[in-house]
């Protein structure tokens, strides 16, 4: 694993780390909205031990990267920082985007001028989501700004969220999410992430939806069968988007399928990505 900085929109210092063949298909992984590149530990160790070369990026002001001194963390500032990325590393990168990730990639490959990628992979993310269930991601990451004294507190928070996920037994994993201010522990994300003011749904909907009609290269939506965001009506009008694009279901798994079902999520994007590669074993 090799820790790098990149140089995001306005010279942001953004960090990734990255793993795999550095000859391997250049692998983004971009994590959703108050998470951080730790998200993707697992899956990024299987693309590498595939041979991709995955960079995992922590998005500004999120993880280890910088916060934005004027707290832009609008979908055009994700935009410019994807951008630059991939300016920085090898040419024609898939794109696997979770949730606000996701959104960020769709936007970007979609634009009138889009960068040359290879593929892109939503995870848990269409043009159109389930507003309440979009709600209720974010009063949850607007319910605990004030911090947390112990981990347990965080686990019980993290399980009332999401109660179709088994409480691990050993909870100290959640940290790499967290920092510690003076004896608490914090979201590792800029509180001004959550508190900057928003375009309206009805516009930020039909921007999305002019980026999937414009996207031509392999695409891929993951979804969970448990999620409170993507459901079957959301999957058509995606389809309506973007006929050419492939689908997979994740049984057992909700809005955050990487951490529900780990193994059936890395596998469904694998055998795409080496579809995408042209590999036949």
């Amino acid at each position: 694993m090799e820790r790098i900085t990149f140089s995001g929109q306005g010279g942001l210092a953004i960090v990734a780390d990255r793993a795999g063949p550095v000859a391997g298909l250049p692998v983004v992984l971009l994590h959703g909205g108050g998470q951080t590149r730790g998200s993707w530990k697992n899956g990024q160790a299987a693309l590498a031990l595939r041979g991709y070369n995955v960079f995992s990026v922590d998005a500004r002001g999120h993880g280890e990267s910088a916060w934005d001194p004027a707290g832009d963390y609008g979908l055009d500032a994700q935009i410019g920082d994807l951008r630059a990325l991939l300016q920085q590393i090898p040419p024609r990168a898939a794109i696997v985007g979770a949730s606000m990730g996701g959104v960020t990639g769709l936007a970007t490959l979609g634009a009138s001028d889009p960068p040359d990628a290879r593929a892109l992979v939503l995870v848990d993310v269409t043009p159109k989501l389930d507003l309440a269930g979009a709600e209720r991601v974010g009063a949850f990451m607007r319910a605990h700004m004030e911090g947390f004294s112990t981990i347990e507190e965080v686990a019980e928070a993290v399980s009332a969220y999401n109660p179709h996920r088994p409480r691990p037994k050993d909870v100290s994993g959640l940290r790499r999410n967290l920092r510690e201010i003076e004896g608490r522990l914090y979201w590792h994300w800029d509180p001004a992430f959550v508190t900057e003011r928003r375009i309206s749904p009805g516009a930020f909907q039909a921007r999305l939806e002019e980026a999937a009609r414009r996207i031509t290269i392999p695409m891929l939506l993951v979804r969970g069968l448990q999620s409170d965001m993507v459901g079957e009506a959301e999957v058509a009008h995606f389809r309506d988007l973007a006929p050419h694009a492939e689908t997979a279901d994740v049984a057992g798994a909700g809005h955050m399928i990487a951490g529900d079902r780990n193994d059936a999520f890395n596998a469904a994007v694998i055998a795409f990505l080496d579809r995408v590669d042209g590999r036949l074993d």
